[in-house]
């Protein structure tokens, strides 16, 4: 079984916001952009909005993909797709530990997640 998941990379100047994965969560301590599952009938765009005020309670415009990447992991597989986004406001993580703007320079300096990790070139490219 395939699970699609969302992500957002949302932008702000020259920085892309990422998030770190909290204590007692799959992947604890890795970097992702942040978002979560699909749900059965759910938009991409919805899904993402939804996620992204639950996470980080922000108000997100989403724009367009910028890649898709698949992970197996020991439930199965996963389809992240990342969309470029917007947000006014500041992060206020509920699910991750730690939050951090990366100007294209530091996209490397943080530990992502594996599903993640493939699509920095396409993150890059936005900038």
């Amino acid at each position: 079984m395939v699970l699609r998941v969302v992500g957002a990379a949302i932008f702000r100047g020259n920085t892309v916001l990422a998030a770190r994965r909290g204590p007692g969560r799959a992947l604890a301590g890795f970097w992702e952009f942040p978002g979560g599952k699909v749900e059965p009938g759910e938009s991409d765009a919805a899904a993402l909005a939804r996620e992204i005020a639950e996470e980080l309670g922000l108000v997100v415009d989403v724009g367009p993909a910028l890649g898709e990447s698949r992970h197996a992991w020991s439930g199965g597989e996963i389809c992240l797709v990342v969309h470029a986004c917007r947000a006014d406001g500041e992060p206020a993580p509920t699910d991750h530990d730690a939050v951090r703007w990366l100007g294209p320079e530091d996209l490397e300096s943080v530990n992502w997640a594996p599903a993640d990790l493939p699509l920095l070139p396409a993150v890059r490219a936005r900038f």
